[in-house]
């Protein structure tokens, strides 16, 4: 039987802005299975981040409960903080501190004697490939580098839960590659369950088999990727043609389109959005072939999570993870100071 790592009910945080109260986050429900790798999505202000800051203590929850691997994140946070591995937007190692050392250190801080730190690094190190480079002082790193010594500080003492918040910001394309590949790894050689959020739908389409969109506060999509696309948006076919008055009487006349697609027109190109659009493709150029209407060229593309997300939220992730580089801190959200 799948152990719960992480069960919600009802959590909601309130903040107050200028005298006003702003539900950041609105009655969760959620669970996560033992073994899980999970993508929380959602625009600037949806409140994946404060989602996030709950389960790991880092802000208390307004109302509403959550156990995080086996422990509540209200009675119990110091039993929380020994079971996750949590790494944020920032670098956590001291830049001017050597990466096998920080890796000790932070080892010791879970109560681990000086032997078994350093095994458990050696062990890390060698799985992360950072043999050639965890000597070095820690700002000579490259940003995929810190990023995945990030990860092995997180994971020092055996989490049974990891989440990583953004782990691909700022990350060349290589270097994402390579953390999404160790990031795999990590659940094939530890069975660790994992908790992300990324601004890369594609990130979380390839590693995640869970999807969560959230937005204003709430779940509003919870599934695999390949079933949100299924169910939320259509294989695209793009037809151009040779003339816009061709193009019109296609939709006027529904030539060959399948009941319930739905269907634009821009000048002389078609764009129809249905299931199935690999076999609806044929089925519809045989069709427009024996109409006399001819086909300049066709298109068909599948859908993608940005697709999903448009469909969900009337925007795209794309679009707002841009203004969130741009727009300072990027979180969208009330921020607390914690002491």
């Amino acid at each position: 039987m799948t152990t719960t790592m992480i069960r919600t009910d009802g959590l909601t945080r309130h903040f107050t802005v200028k005298k006003e109260t702003v539900e950041a986050v609105s009655g969760l429900d959620l669970q996560v299975g033992s073994g899980e790798l999970v993508a929380l999505l959602g625009p600037n202000g949806a409140g994946k981040s404060t989602t996030l800051r709950m389960l790991t203590t880092l802000l208390p929850p307004t109302s509403g409960t959550a156990q995080v691997a086996g422990c509540d994140v209200m009675t119990d946070q110091r039993g929380v903080r020994r079971r996750i591995g949590y790494i944020g937007q920032g670098n956590g190692a001291g830049h001017s501190q050597r990466g096998r050392d920080e890796l000790i250190s932070h080892g010791r801080a879970y109560g681990m004697s000086v032997a078994t730190a350093r095994a458990r690094a050696s062990e890390l190190i060698d799985s992360l490939d950072l043999g050639g480079v965890v000597d070095r002082v820690v700002s000579s790193l490259s940003g995929g580098q810190r990023r995945r010594l990030d990860i092995a500080m997180g994971l020092i003492h055996a989490p049974d839960l990891l989440f990583l918040d953004e782990p691909s910001t700022g990350l060349d394309p290589q270097n994402r590659a390579n953390l999404q590949t160790h990031i795999r790894s990590l659940r094939a050689d530890h069975g660790t369950t994992i908790v992300l959020t990324t601004h890369y739908l594609d990130e979380a389409d390839q590693l995640a088999e869970r999807v969560v969109v959230i937005d204003h506060g709430r779940i509003i999509a919870d599934d695999t990727p390949a079933r949100l696309k299924a169910d939320y948006a259509g294989d695209r076919i793009t037809l151009e043609l040779d003339h816009a008055d061709d193009a019109r009487r296609i939709i006027t006349d529904s030539l060959g389109i399948a009941a319930g697609a739905r269907i634009e027109q821009i000048g002389a190109r078609v764009v129809i959005e249905a299931e199935g659009g690999a076999q609806l493709a044929p089925k519809l150029l045989r069709g427009l072939d024996e109409a006399g209407t001819p086909v300049a060229s066709v298109e068909v593309a599948h859908p993608t999570l940005d697709d999903v997300f448009l469909n969900l939220t009337g925007r795209s992730l794309r679009e707002d993870a841009t203004v969130a580089v741009t727009g300072g801190s990027g979180s969208g959200e009330p921020q607390e100071v914690l002491t």
